[in-house]
């Protein structure tokens, strides 16, 4: 099934749901900070889960401290909802679990 690129209003008011994400063209980013590379490592690793498990994988940049993600429907050529969902999901996850204090 095709995902439908959604219009410039609907991007405007989905972005506007999530703090920090920004459009780039037509890719929906954001630039996330950590207290340690492996704390930002941790966080790739959570974001591979949640990749894996909706089939749909960001363009991920590691850097020091900090993790820039990027999202896209490449085979509809542009933002879907799709990268809306994942972007939710991945602000969720960027709070390291409790066991890894």
């Amino acid at each position: 099934m095709k995902l439908e690129l959604l219009n410039e209003s609907a991007i405007q008011q989905q972005v506007t749901a999530l703090p920090g994400w920004q459009v780039e063209g037509t890719e929906l980013v954001k630039e996330f900070r950590f207290t340690s590379y492996l704390a930002g490592i941790e966080f790739v690793r959570r974001v591979a889960v949640l990749a894996e498990e909706m089939n749909h994988h960001p363009d991920l940049i590691v850097g020091w401290r900090k993790v820039t993600v990027r999202l896209s429907t490449h085979s509809a050529g542009g933002l879907t909802r799709l990268d809306f969902a994942l972007a939710g999901q991945i602000s969720a996850a960027e709070a390291p679990p409790s066991n890894l204090n």
